[in-house]
Formats: structure tokens, C-alpha cells, sequence
């Protein structure tokens, strides 16, 4: 089993920054891929950023330039770093842990950290 603890949401304002941070423990495989994803009121979870032992990154669309997701492997953390904010960034910001084994892949979820973007 995986457990994954977020911290690093609240309240800011529209254009302002945040970095979450996530931390993972337990049954973690040597080969891994961590991200994040969000989920706001009555739309479905989607992608935000996810990156590979490799240190290969992929970005939505909607986040590209603005936010930063790197990790630490040494830790099995990783993190994202969230700037130029928009109220469109408001969700809960979940981590997430893919074990991978060959082609198989588990995935586990942390509990999620809510980020909101208001005046």
C-alpha cells in the first residue's frame, strides 16, 4: 500500500503563487511516475501535470507556462509550482502515485488540497 500526503493549498489572490507538495510512502516500486491532477465543483478530474523517474514532464494546456511540477526521488516527492493564478484555478489538487511494473500500472490517490483563486 501507498500513502500520499498533500500540503500547500489556500486562499490567493488572481495572479499570485503557490507550490503544493506531495510525499509519498509505503510499497513505492523502483519505477514510478507521480502527478497531479484537480477536480472543481460539478466537472470532472483532469490532469494538471504528471512527470516520470525520468524526470520527463507533460503539462495540460490550460497550465502550460504558468505551472511547474519537478520531484524528488530521494524523498519520493514531488511538487508543483503554481504561478500567475486565475479563479479558473480553483479545484482540490490531488497527488498521485503510479507504480509501474513492465506494462502494468497501480495507481494511488492522496486525499487532495484545495487551492482557491479569489479577490
Amino acid at each position: 500500500q501507498v500513502s500520499l500526503v498533500e500540503s500547500g493549498g489556500g486562499l490567493v489572490e488572481p495572479g499570485g503563487s503557490l507550490r503544493l507538495s506531495c510525499e509519498a510512502s509505503g510499497s513505492i516500486y523502483s519505477s514510478y511516475a507521480m502527478g497531479w491532477y484537480r477536480q472543481a465543483p460539478g466537472k470532472q478530474r483532469e490532469l494538471v501535470a504528471d512527470i516520470t523517474n525520468s524526470d520527463s514532464a507533460r503539462y495540460a494546456e490550460f497550465v502550460k507556462g504558468r505551472f511547474t511540477i519537478s520531484r524528488d526521488n530521494a524523498k519520493n516527492a514531488v511538487y508543483l509550482q503554481m504561478n500567475s493564478l486565475k479563479p479558473e484555478d480553483t479545484a482540490v489538487y490531488y497527488c498521485k502515485l503510479r507504480n509501474i511494473f513492465g506494462t502494468v500500472g497501480i495507481d494511488y490517490w492522496g486525499r487532495g488540497t484545495l487551492v482557491t483563486v479569489s479577490s
